[in-house]
């Protein structure tokens, strides 16, 4: 017989406490179902294990005083390799009842198994061996493949939850000692305690599977109202998009319209403009040299004729804005429609959807009566072991003289244990594959929930624009009402203004007749004044006053020849008639003219 090493005899009798220790932490744990404290037996049995495990082939520092063997050491390298590790070592120093090196680590232990970190920082710790050489043998269990074995347990402590006090416990004087008899069990308590826990698992497995059924039921009641308010919402749609459309066909009968009598307006200004033209070149030729106040009239009719230009180029550039316009809502028309077939295409693929959901939540309901069938049958044939079970113990007891035949019966009866064990086991990975096929389609479920939330967004987007775009347009049939009504305006000023054209020229008539009425009396003056001899005719253009009352002459005070001095006078200064020798016939004289020849009158006469 070749005689082991006891290095890795110690070794493996540390892992398999290990394993057993963290085995048995984790399952208590579970069935404990609340966060641990320090007073739990399985965790202070796990503290000693581990407290084993680090100082397995822990090298011996000399110290002045005595020699010194401590895994605070190794455990005080993790603040380097890993800087998360920093927070524990600094709370561990803080820490006021301390005064150990092992307290220290004992409590370092604790603080990490509350992390849930013990097995990343001891992690570090394996892979720098170069690094642990310093503070372990070569044969230490941190330093062989153990060591990482243990760290691969470690992991499966994430699981618990626990709330260790660290303050108030003296960790200094622990005595670490391992209690085996935690881990040596009966056979039989082991079998009833797996059959107990298996149990246990199917019966939350089908609570498990009644609770997922719940679930799809509740998503799929709320996917069935979900359909129903986009139903709602597309017929809204559907309602605004037509109240759009009959606005937009009103717009461009009011746009026609508008147009129509633009062009009706157009034409007929510029017909006034013609008749317009006409009449002022003629005015302006017959009147150009006759006085100051025509010409003013004049430059009034042509900054009249300015207005009405831009006027019409205004009228122009509207109507090339409605245009525009038109062109704008037939574009909005167009996008409007996609929209709304894009719309009834995603309602269609949703309707699809929820029927394919529906047939999925059918089958699921129909594989758990199956399993719920299967449940009940195996609950029957675990009350006939039990039945068998105790008829062989008691004929255990009466027959003490067949032991051979009953231990025959009992291996049989474990045979059928195993077997319906393996059945079990079997209907156990295909419930949780079927589980898992669920989670599946719950994925998918919520991956459609989403895109629906996408979707709906996208509709209130799509809704927001086209609010929007009814009210622009409903902000531009305002600006066309208001340019209609200033259009008007200007159609009551041009009125205006051709009335005041009219009488201006029906004045300019009557002077043109008086005018020509002055004419005539020149010429008759004319002939009178080659009549005379050795008087003067003054001109027009060099009278600007009445010689007699001295005052300016204007529109209203005219300038009148005596025809006896050929001097200018105003009207009332010029206003009597009398026959000279050189015409028979009363003609105009001066005041004084008329005193002179009215004495000379009364003078020849006897």
């Amino acid at each position: 017989m070749a005689t082991k090493d006891p290095t890795a005899v110690e070794r493996a009798n540390l892992l398999n406490m290990a394993k057993l220790s963290i085995k048995g932490l984790i399952e208590s744990a579970l069935s404990f179902g609340r966060t641990l404290d320090s007073d739990y037996p399985p965790l202070q049995q796990f503290f000693v294990v581990m407290e084993h495990c680090l100082k397995h082939g822990l090298k011996v520092r000399k110290s002045f005083l005595s020699y010194n063997k401590t895994i605070w050491g190794p455990l005080e390298l993790v603040e380097k390799l890993y800087p998360e590790a920093e927070e524990i070592g600094a709370s561990v120093r803080d820490l006021p009842g301390l005064k150990t090196p092992l307290g220290r680590a004992r409590a370092w232990l604790r603080l990490a198994l509350m992390q849930k970190k013990m097995a990343d920082y001891l992690r570090c710790l394996i892979i720098q061996r170069d690094l642990l050489s310093e503070f372990y043998e070569y044969h230490a269990l941190m330093m062989e493949e153990e060591g990482a074995v243990i760290v691969g347990l470690l992991v499966g402590l994430n699981v618990i939850d626990a709330n260790l006090c660290v303050k108030g416990e003296d960790l200094d004087s622990q005595v670490g000692v391992i209690d085996f008899s935690m881990y040596l069990k009966n056979e039989e308590d082991i079998g009833n305690k797996e059959r107990n826990v298996q149990i246990a698992a199917i019966l939350d497995q089908k609570n498990y599977v009644e609770e997922l059924n719940r679930q799809l039921n509740s998503t799929v009641s709320s996917l069935h109202s979900r359909v129903d308010s986009l139903e709602k919402s597309n017929t809204k749609l559907i309602e605004e998009l037509a109240i759009a459309k009959n606005n937009i066909i009103k717009l461009q009968e009011e746009n026609h319209q508008l147009r129509s009598e633009n062009k009706l307006i157009l034409m007929k200004t510029q017909q006034h403009l013609e008749v317009t033209k006409v009449d002022v070149e003629t005015e302006l030729q017959t009147y150009k040299h006759s006085r100051q106040g025509l010409d003013e009239m004049y430059n009034e009719a042509r900054r009249q004729l300015r207005d009405e230009s831009q006027l019409r180029q205004d009228v122009e550039n509207e109507l090339a804005v409605q245009v525009s316009m038109k062109h704008e809502i037939e574009l909005a028309m167009k996008l409007l429609e996609k929209d709304i077939h894009e719309k009834q295409d995603t309602l269609i693929g949703l309707r699809q959807q929820l029927e394919e959901v529906k047939a999925i939540n059918i089958e699921t309901y129909q594989k758990l009566q199956g399993s719920e069938d299967g449940l009940k049958e195996k609950n029957e044939i675990i009350a006939r072991l039990e039945e068998k079970t105790s008829k062989i113990t008691a004929a255990m007891r009466q027959l003490e003289q067949r032991l051979q035949q009953a231990e025959k019966a009992q291996m049989e009866i474990e045979d059928e244990d195993k077997k319906y064990l393996q059945e079990y086991q079997s209907k156990l990975d295909s419930l949780q594959k079927q589980i898992s096929q669920k989670e599946k389609q719950l994925a998918q479920l919520e991956t459609d929930l989403k895109i629906e939330k996408e979707w709906r967004q996208t509709l209130r987007e799509d809704l927001q624009k086209e609010k929007d775009t009814v009210s622009h347009l409903r902000n531009e049939t305002q600006q066309i009402i208001t340019l209609k009504k200033e259009f008007l305006n200007l159609q009551d000023e041009n009125q205006r203004l051709k009335k005041i054209y009219h009488k201006q020229e029906q004045a300019l008539q009557e002077l043109g007749n008086k005018l020509s009425e002055s004419k005539l009396k020149i010429e008759h003056m004319k002939e009178a004044n080659k009549a005379l001899q050795g008087l003067v005719w003054l001109k027009d253009k060099e009278a600007t006053h009445c010689k007699l009352c001295e005052k300016e002459f204007s529109l209203s005070k005219r300038k009148h020849h005596c025809r006896n001095c050929g001097e200018i006078f105003c009207n009332a200064c010029s206003d009597n008639e009398l026959p000279l020798p050189s015409s028979p016939k009363p003609v105009r004289v001066c005041d004084s003219c008329h005193a002179l020849l009215i004495q000379r009158c009364s003078s020849n006469l006897p």
